[in-house]
């Protein structure tokens, strides 16, 4: 029993500490998030202004998925720094009704804006560089996408991914992603 005791404490210590608390819609609130007026251009130029990368999280009431990385990967210390030393993130909920304006100036509420791009899954992260062409939708904009959850790793690694721009070298993520992972697991 004494040995149980001391794995189960020595499992508990081990797990992230402070998962973001549930907003008044349903979504997670991490403290790294902006409340913005969700125009995805003045978002983009403030992000800049502090010489961060502009991120969009897409996520919805409920999902599985989103408490897996608010509870399990975004949590994470070294995660949770990166994202609040480089990247500025508006949440954006599939099936909210707050306007947001996109790049090329359309608004629309965010579950509709959400269907214009495209999502079908939440979490959708998309990521942006640092100029959006004023005719461009978001999706179309986006230097990355990660449609769904991933592990430690793999949401590491494309963070560090989309910082270094390597969307401009010749080598693409997943290979970036097995270079990173083989490192990192020595």
């Amino acid at each position: 029993m004494k040995h149980l005791i001391a794995l189960l404490t020595t499992l508990a210590l081990a797990l992230p500490i402070g998962a973001a608390e549930l907003g008044d819609d349903g979504l997670h609130k991490a403290p790294w998030m902006r409340d913005t007026f969700k125009d995805l251009t003045e978002d983009l130029e403030e992000a800049n202004a502090e010489g961060k990368r502009l991120m969009i999280l897409v996520e919805q009431r409920g999902c599985i998925y989103c408490t897996k990385m608010h509870e399990e990967v975004f949590v994470i210390p070294e995660i949770e720094q990166y994202i609040e030393d480089n990247f500025f993130v508006v949440q954006i909920n599939m099936f909210g009704d707050v306007e947001v304006t996109d790049f090329d100036g359309t608004t629309l509420p965010e579950k509709d804006m959400v269907k214009r791009w495209g999502a079908l899954f939440t979490p959708n992260i998309y990521f942006f560089p640092e100029e959006v062409a004023a005719d461009q939708k978001a999706n179309e904009a986006a230097v990355a996408n990660m449609p769904g959850a991933f592990g430690r790793w793999t949401t590491f690694n494309m963070l560090n991914w989309v910082v270094e721009k390597g969307y401009n070298s010749d080598e693409p993520f997943q290979k970036y992603q097995a270079r990173k992972f083989e490192a990192q697991k020595g």
